[in-house]
């Protein structure tokens, strides 16, 4: 099982996750992060440590948000997501974005 980052992260892109990360597992995009799910460990260290509750194990995943399985998987070989191990200041808006809800339609895929 692999932990999976939903749709609350998106604009928000808080880091506090990234430095729990025993094995260096995130990957960061222009506005989102997602887990590699070949490199997580399944730890949980990182659940905690996420303030819009936007990590949840690949099992336990909301029904709505389940499509995020596969956007992680898939974004965390996209070469120009590259792995974040150390946390960043989050964007000077990150708290707004926090309560918008339906952002998928934002996330930058950087394709």
């Amino acid at each position: 099982m692999a932990y999976v980052i939903t749709e609350s992260c998106i604009n928000c892109k808080y880091t506090d996750c990234v430095d729990v990360c025993p094995v260096d597992c995130f990957r960061e995009g222009p506005n989102f992060l997602v887990i590699d799910p070949d490199e997580c460990i399944d730890c949980t260290l990182c659940v905690a440590e996420c303030p819009v509750e936007a990590i949840f194990p690949d099992g336990e995943v909301p029904e709505s948000q389940r499509h995020f399985i596969a956007l992680n998987a898939e974004l965390s070989k996209n070469p120009k997501w590259q792995p974040i191990t150390m946390k960043k200041d989050a964007p000077p808006d990150a708290d707004h974005w926090a309560t918008v809800k339906d952002k998928l339609h934002l996330l930058d895929r950087q394709d």
